[in-house]
């Protein structure tokens, strides 16, 4: 599983409108194979930024999002907007566990995994 995660800066004056016509290209995306999760989101605080928060199956589903349409139409997009900046990694999960264990406690370790 590949996890996508990061911040776009765009004008401030333009960033709620990019979102606000963002549905097309991110349903797009989620239409795409082996795309599980494909989001943008306004950050309350910094009027010029959006995060991101994609998640894809493995490295072939990925590869196939940056060699079509959606992403760059997405790209395209998002250029229309302003952008300013980005800061976005890519991170590979290797094990996923629940946050909270059976009892309802939140767990910083990975309780499940056994060593």
């Amino acid at each position: 599983m590949i996890v996508i995660a990061g911040s776009i800066d765009l004008d401030p004056e333009l960033r709620d409108q990019a979102l606000a016509t963002a549905g097309p290209h991110i349903d797009a995306a989620l239409e795409e194979p082996g795309c599980r999760n494909y989001e943008w989101t306004a950050d309350p605080r910094v009027a010029e930024r959006i995060w991101v928060y994609e998640l894809w199956d493995d490295e072939a589903s990925l590869r196939f999002h940056f060699e079509n349409a959606p992403y760059r139409d997405m790209g395209a997009h998002l250029g229309r907007h302003g952008i300013t900046g980005s800061q976005i990694s890519k991170f590979r999960v290797d094990l996923e566990e629940p946050v909270y264990d059976d009892t309802g406690t939140p767990r910083a370790d990975f309780f499940t995994a056994g060593d």
